[in-house]
C-alpha cells in the first residue's frame, strides 16, 4: 500500500494536532480531580501514538511495504516510551502524589503550562520517528537495514535502555529500603550509581541519539535528496533538545548544586555524599577508582562536570560547618545553625 499524505508530507501537522488534544483531554482530567496519576502517563504514551501512527501512515513507501528502518525506528522508540510510562505510572501508583506538582496543581495558569511544555517535548522528541515515516522521506529507495550505522544505533540504544531503566529500577528499590531517617542519610553509591551520577539521565540521553542516528541513515547513505535530506538531518533537534533539557534546565541542574546543598547544610551524612561526588563522573559512565584521581581540567571537559553544578560550601552555602551555624564571626553560631535546619531554600523546593 502506498503512504497516506495527512495535511503534509512530513506529518508534522498530524502529529502536533494530536499531542496538542491528547494532552490536553489528559490536563482538563488531571486539573479537574486535582491529581497527578495521569500526567507522566501521558507523556509517555504520546510517544507510542504518534510512532504507531505515523508507522501506519507512513506503510508502504517506494517498494509498497514498510522498510525495516522504519520499523525499527518506530519500535524502538514505542518500547522506549512504554517502559517509561510504564514505570513512572507504577511510581505514582506507589507514592500516591508528585511533589513538583504541589506548588501549580491549583492553579489553572501554571499546571497549563507544564502541560504544553510536555506537549513540545513529545514532539520534539519525537521528529526522527516522525520525519522517518513521512511520504517524502518514504518515497526514496533506502540501502537494506544492517550497515554500520545502523548497527552501532542498535547497540547504542540498548546500552541507553539497560542503563535508563537498570538505575530507575535501582533507585526505586534504594528508597523502598530505607527507613524516615535512613534515606536522609544514605547514599546510593552503588551499581549503576557507581559509575554516574544520573544513569537514567545518560541512558535517555543514549537512546535518542541512537533513534536519530538510525533514522538519518537514508539521509546520510545519500539516497534522500532534496527537502526529504534536510528534514531527516533537521531531526536531529530531537537529541539536541533533550541532552540540552537534562543537562541545562530540568535534570541535573535541580539536582547536583541543591542536593550538595542540602546535604551540606542539615549535616545529612555530607562526608559520604561529598566522597561519592568526587569519585563518580555526574553523567559518562566512567570507574570510580580512576574518576577520583582525574585532573580537575579533564572532570571540567571531557566529563562535563560544569561549574553550575559544582557545589562550594564558601560560596553556596549558609552555614560554616556541614549541619553547623552560620558563618556570623562567632556568636549565636549554635541557635543560628538550629534555625537554618528548619528552613528550606528556593531551590530546594524546586528539587
Amino acid at each position: 500500500m502506498a503512504p497516506t499524505h495527512v495535511l503534509d508530507d512530513y506529518y508534522l501537522a498530524i502529529t502536533a494536532i494530536v499531542t496538542v488534544g491528547f494532552q490536553l483531554i489528559c490536563f482538563f482530567i488531571a486539573y479537574s480531580f486535582q491529581f497527578d496519576k495521569i500526567t507522566d502517563l501521558a507523556g509517555g504514551l504520546n510517544f507510542t501514538i504518534l510512532a504507531v501512527l505515523t508507522l501506519a501512515l507512513g506503510g508502504g513507501g517506494s517498494g509498497g511495504h514498510l522498510h525495516p528502518r522504519q520499523v525499527v525506528v518506530s519500535l524502538f522508540m514505542i518500547v522506549w516510551s512504554v517502559r517509561l510510562a510504564g514505570f513512572l505510572f507504577f511510581r505514582i501508583l506507589k507514592t500516591g502524589k508528585d511533589e513538583r506538582f504541589n506548588e501549580m496543581r491549583s492553579n489553572f495558569l501554571k499546571f497549563l503550562g507544564f502541560w504544553v511544555f510536555q506537549m513540545l517535548w513529545v514532539w520534539i522528541v519525537s521528529l526522527p520517528v516522525t520525519l522517518s515515516n513521512a511520504p517524502n522521506v518514504t518515497r526514496y529507495p533506502q540501502k537494506n537495514f544492517g550497515t554500520g550505522r545502523d548497527i552501532a544505533g542498535v547497540i547504542l540504544y540498548v546500552i541507553g535502555l539497560v542503563f535508563e531503566a537498570g538505575s530507575d529500577v535501582q533507585k526505586y528499590l534504594f528508597r523502598s529500603r530505607q527507613t524516615r531517617e535512613s534515606n536522609r542519610t544514605s547514599v546510593c553509591d552503588s551499581g549503576f550509581f557507581a559509575l554516574s551520577r544520573h544513569p537514567n539521565y545518560f541512558g535517555d540521553i543514549i537512546i535518542q541519539w541512537s533513534i536519530f542516528m538510525i533514522a538519518v541513515s537514508a539521509a546520510a547513505d545519500g539516497y534522500v535528496h532534496g527537502q526529504a535530506y534536510k528534514a531527516l538531518y533537521a531531526s536531529i533537534l530531537a537529541p539536541f533538545f533533550i541532552t540540552f533539557l537534562l543537562m541545562f534546565v530540568s535534570g541535573m541542574p535541580l539536582s547536583e548544586r541543591p542536593k550538595a546543598k542540602e546535604r551540606y547544610e542539615k549535616g545529612n551524612n555530607w562526608e559520604g555524599y561529598k566522597r561519592w561526588l568526587d569519585r563518580t563522573s555526574p553523567l559518562i559512565p566512567f570507574p570510580p577508582q580512576l574518576y577520583a584521581r582525574m585532573p580537575v581540567f579533564l572532570k571540567r571537559t571531557a566529563f562535563l562536570e560544569l561549574p553550575m553544578y559544582v557545589f562550594d560550601p564558601a560560596k553556596h552555602s549558609d552555614v560554616a560547618t556541614p549541619g553547623g551555624g552560620r558563618d556570623d564571626g562567632g556568636g549565636g553560631g549554635e541557635h543560628a545553625g538550629q534555625g537554618n535546619e528548619g528552613r528550606e531554600s528556593a531551590e530546594q523546593r524546586l528539587v
